[in-house]
């Protein structure tokens, strides 16, 4: 009996020594990227130095996956651009339940819309257009965890998080204006609760509508839809009558708004964001402002 306490003490002073080792290993890797330290480094470390614990005991080292949202955390874009480029597909990948709450496919995207990287949000999507359709659009639509994400698309983040550069790129790659949340709303009516609240940050506020509606359908339908005919003064003088009036269905787009979408739908995928600058409108009238060019 004694022989048998004193492997299994054994065997938990092993497990021990294991962890606090994964762990210094682990924290010395998160702390080169948020050092952003050259990228055969961090590779180097990936591959060879760097282990993590998982649950049940098992150790391993970090994938690609894992590696990509250090990257986004710290907002590493070499390191990004080196993984994505060199393993599209394993980068993208889900990570191990110790760095996601769930298993969604999509938490990349999620947290380049929460942290605002553009630029690594951009090669992300330029990787993605690489995959077939119902790929690319399945994981651009799909709703994340709800404990984190509430379950919300990364679109309908970045309505809520007011980030209009993540939003038009998201658009422009193929993500669904009308898709809804776990609690029915559209990004229209995240964007339209957002404007409702209040008249902080409206400009924003508006600029995300604005692009929003050079991807919406004719008939737009969404969940606020009452709220507007309810309460036409208020919002009249919020989103002004053009808008209003379409929104609420009493018109159909205006004109200069239908042509907008056309020439944005005219854009080969491929060549999105950076054809945006050779259409024909003066910079006046482009309502967005290309970050990702910085």
């Amino acid at each position: 009996m004694s022989g048998n306490v004193k492997w299994l003490n054994y065997g938990k002073s092993t497990d021990y020594q294991c962890q606090k080792r994964c762990k210094k290993t682990s924290f010395a890797f998160y702390q080169a990227v948020r050092d952003l330290r050259p990228v055969w480094v961090l590779e180097d470390m990936r591959i060879m130095e760097v282990l993590h614990w998982e649950e049940g005991g098992k150790v391993s080292s970090y994938t690609p996956s894992e590696a990509l949202l250090y990257a986004l955390v710290h907002d590493h874009q070499p390191y990004a651009q080196y993984l994505l480029s060199s393993f599209p597909r394993d980068a993208l990948a889900m990570p191990s339940i110790n760095f996601h709450c769930c298993q969604s496919p999509a938490p990349h995207l999620a947290m380049a819309v929460r942290y605002n990287r553009v630029g690594i949000l951009l090669r992300i999507l330029k990787t993605m257009a690489a995959l077939p359709d119902s790929q690319r659009v399945g994981y651009l639509d799909r709703r994340g965890c709800q404990p984190v994400e509430s379950g919300q698309t990364p679109l309908h983040l970045a309505c809520e998080l007011l980030h209009p550069e993540c939003l038009i790129l998201l658009l422009g790659h193929g993500a669904s204006p009308s898709i809804v949340d776990a609690n029915g709303n559209t990004p229209l009516d995240t964007l339209l609760q957002h404007i409702g609240r209040s008249q902080r940050d409206l400009r924003c506020k508006l600029l995300c509508l604005e692009a929003l509606s050079l991807f919406l359908p004719e008939q737009v339908q969404f969940s606020s839809k009452q709220q507007l005919q309810a309460n036409e003064m208020f919002w009249r003088e919020r989103l002004g009558r053009s808008l209003f009036r379409w929104l609420s269905g009493q018109c159909p787009p205006s004109l200069f708004t239908r042509s907008m979408q056309v020439l944005i739908r005219s854009i080969p995928l491929a060549r999105f964001p950076e054809a945006l600058d050779e259409l024909p409108l003066p910079a006046l009238l482009k309502p967005w402002d290309l970050k990702w060019k910085h």
